[in-house]
């Protein structure tokens, strides 16, 4: 399949944002990208535009924002509208390898649906982690620098191990935190079945604390996949650095670090190797 038949659902509802910047960055690659609102998905023609089929798409993207102004929990609402309208065609799409990918709200929306960390099959009836306040117990909006730790997901396959890349957070509730009874039991779990993608770092590229872990998770974890890798959700925004020009040391590097509008920054790669995936599965 060339690029350029890959179709992407880059769903949204009434909240949701950065979903053109992320629609940008597939279409940029050469991708088949368009908005879809969930009631499109769920059948009924509206103004959004007309009825869609999941399974029409080889990818599905959930963006950032504040799904249903983040009441209840943050993708709370966005994640019970979605298991109880499409949840069959969910399980089906994630069962099939295609991959799911969610970034900020996106990535609550997938932990409150039990997507990820997906200790109970594609969709549960209820999360098993969950993306609390932030320490602060303020909105933090700063450049981050992650770490690549697992290169097997489509969405991370671009990437090199261990390779430190700065991608700017913005949120108020992204503290990945796991019931503190069986918190070591589900982490060991997860780190034998290699499902944390990104973890937060110093300049140094060591794990440490407030201000580089912006809001405490356990273990700095920064982003997840489900055991099959095909479903990841992370807190940062790679769709705002998909241009180097976007990054805050652009102009330190001079045009010896290749600044330009046409060159690109670390979240190019975070598109680029899950169309790459698409192109190859498909």
């Amino acid at each position: 399949m060339k690029v350029g038949d890959v179709k992407v659902c880059v769903l949204r509802i009434e909240g949701t944002n950065c979903e053109e910047e992320s629609l940008q960055a597939f279409r940029r690659l050469g991708a088949s990208a368009e908005h879809v609102h969930l009631k499109q998905l769920e059948g009924a023609p509206t103004a959004a535009g007309a009825p869609r089929n999941l399974m029409d798409y080889h990818i599905l993207f959930i963006p950032g924002g504040f799904s249903a102004g983040d009441y209840v929990r943050a993708g709370a609402i966005f994640a019970s509208r979605m298991r109880s309208s499409i949840r069959k065609d969910l399980e089906r799409f994630i069962e099939d390898g295609r991959p799911v990918g969610g970034v900020c709200n996106g990535f609550q929306v997938l932990v409150e649906l039990g997507a990820l960390p997906g200790f109970e099959g594609p969709v549960s009836d209820a999360p098993h982690a969950v993306l609390a306040t932030n320490d602060s117990n303020r909105f933090e909006c700063r450049p981050t620098l992650l770490k690549v730790e697992s290169t097997r997901s489509p969405w991370t396959r671009a990437y090199d191990k261990g390779q430190v890349i700065q991608v700017p957070s913005a949120h108020a509730e992204g503290k990945f935190t796991l019931p503190q009874d069986r918190e070591a039991e589900l982490l060991e779990r997860m780190s034998k079945a290699d499902q944390v993608v990104f973890r937060w770092v110093d300049p140094a590229g060591a794990y440490a604390g407030y201000p580089y872990n912006p809001n405490g998770s356990v273990d700095n974890i920064a982003g997840v996949c489900n055991e099959a890798g095909n479903v990841l959700g992370l807190m940062p925004h790679p769709e705002r650095v998909f241009f180097r020009t976007r990054m805050t040391d652009w102009t330190r590097e001079g045009q010896a670090g290749g600044v330009g509008p046409d060159t690109h920054g670390p979240g190019k790669l975070f598109f680029e190797g899950v169309l790459d995936y698409a192109k190859r599965k498909y």
